[in-house]
């Protein structure tokens, strides 16, 4: 069974940091893109940041750029979510999700829902004094 198995959300103060990490199970995440998205309440889904699955290369939104940055551990099977200088805006669920690369030149990577292929659990994210 191909599963995302997300770990590492809760509750911090404003200015904190958190990891997140969203793990394979079922499968070689290698050969995946990998997107961040989040949900607030009352606020639909924004995808946050996004590695693709050959080249490496990472898209962060404006309203994370210079403190959220995405990496991966293929050993390991896992991407990371790290989120410094937390800010209140950012207290929502963050999901990850996979997108299976189309062959070894496949670097596609977004920000939109759409083309991603399996879903994480989601984890929450509180951002609180």
């Amino acid at each position: 069974q191909l599963q995302l198995v997300q770990s590492g959300g809760g509750l911090v103060q404003p200015g904190g940091s958190l990891r997140l990490s969203c793990a394979a199970s079922g499968f070689t995440l290698g050969y995946y893109a990998i997107g961040w998205f989040r949900q607030a309440p009352g606020k639909e889904r924004e995808g946050v940041s996004c590695i693709s699955g050959n080249d490496w290369s990472t898209i962060l939104a404006d309203s994370v750029k210079g403190r959220f940055t995405i990496s991966r551990d293929n050993a390991k099977n896992t991407v990371y979510l790290q989120m410094n200088s937390l800010k209140t805006e950012d207290t929502a669920v963050y999901s990850c999700a996979a997108h299976r690369s189309r062959g070894s030149l496949d670097t596609w990577c977004a920000l939109t829902m759409q083309g991603f292929d399996y879903w994480g659990q989601g984890t929450q994210v509180t951002v609180s004094s």
